[in-house]
């Protein structure tokens, strides 16, 4: 019975000791053992791992892509724009043992290094690639940061600038200057429109020109076109070659005879001359008086009106009393 119960207890401590040394290392990780202090070369792999009890550690490592966001900074670029840039770096652990020893705290670590970078990254930048042409930005962003990072054991996947905030006054003149750019490529257009036009209005009227008709159809089809909208007023247009040829048909003025005869002429003279004397003749007083109207017809005339002619005598007013 001493013997049985001896080994039984052998037994329960050799449990025990595998026990405290049995040790789970998760798909998503990886183990470092420090024995007595001194860490081994040897990488735990996922699954069960075996410990010397007391004399080892294990540090598990967690090796997925973590994404750190970047807090925004705040700088002046190149060409002396105040912005502020946030970014976001995606990286994950190469060398777990790199990573355990070299460095105390190495996503603390990472997010520092990322947000000197991004300072001196937008110092050296201009605000149009800033904006437009970030690529090569983050490109040269992730150069900066991976190389303190490779040290660390810590591979950057990519490194990409966010957002990027402008002062309110730089938005405004940003948007003037694309409105400015607006109106000159449509202008632009219209002129070339403008300019495409007139070379064909310029070949047909060349055309139209060497054949008339062409123009009087023309103006048929006008007002065929006119006249399919059904209005009650019809404006039709005068042609221009009905002019040209009235112009030609109208003999010169100064190369045709007199149309106004020497006769003619005199007899229109002695009709002013005649007309001149008669005026002379009233002028001198020898056209006769208007002739003086009787007494006694100026009292008849009182009596049937009721009124008094003005006389050159004053005459007295009546009483009320007569």
């Amino acid at each position: 019975m001493i013997v049985v119960d001896v080994l039984l207890g052998v037994l329960g401590a050799g449990a025990l000791w595998l026990a405290t040394g049995v040790r789970v290392v998760q798909q998503v990780e990886r183990g470092v053992v420090f024995r007595f202090g001194r860490v081994r070369r040897a990488i735990r792999q996922p699954g069960i791992t075996l410990l010397v009890p007391v004399a080892d550690r294990l540090r598990k490592v967690n090796v997925q892509i973590i994404t750190m966001p970047i807090p925004a900074q705040e700088g002046i670029t190149r060409d002396n724009v105040t912005v502020r840039v946030d970014a976001v770096v995606y990286f994950k652990v190469e060398d777990p043992i790199l990573a355990t020893v070299n460095v105390q705290n190495y996503t603390f670590a990472m997010s520092q290094v990322a947000q000197t970078s991004l300072r001196s990254i937008i110092g050296k930048s201009e605000l149009d690639d800033l904006l437009t042409n970030r690529e090569p930005l983050n490109q040269g962003l992730e150069l900066m940061i991976d190389s303190p990072a490779a040290g660390w054991g810590i591979h950057i996947d990519r490194v990409e600038i966010k957002d990027v905030a402008l002062p309110e006054s730089m938005k405004r003149s940003m948007s003037r200057q694309a409105e400015a750019e607006r109106e000159r490529r449509a202008r632009i257009i219209t002129a070339d429109g403008e300019f495409q036009a007139s070379r064909k209005l310029s070949d047909a009227a060349a055309i139209m020109s060497s054949t008339p008709a062409a123009l009087q159809l023309r103006l048929l089809q006008t007002v065929v076109e006119v006249a399919a909208e059904k209005n009650s007023t019809l404006v039709l247009p005068f042609p221009v070659e009905l002019l040209r040829f009235l112009d030609g048909a109208t003999p010169d003025s100064s190369k045709s005879p007199p149309l106004v005869s020497e006769a003619a002429r005199a007899a229109a003279a002695a009709a002013a001359a005649l007309v001149e004397k008669d005026l002379t003749e009233q002028l001198n007083g020898s056209v006769p008086p208007v002739p003086e109207i009787p007494e006694a017809d100026v009292a008849d005339l009182e009596l049937e009106s009721g009124h008094p002619f003005a006389s050159g005598e004053p005459q007295e007013p009546q009483s009320k009393d007569n």
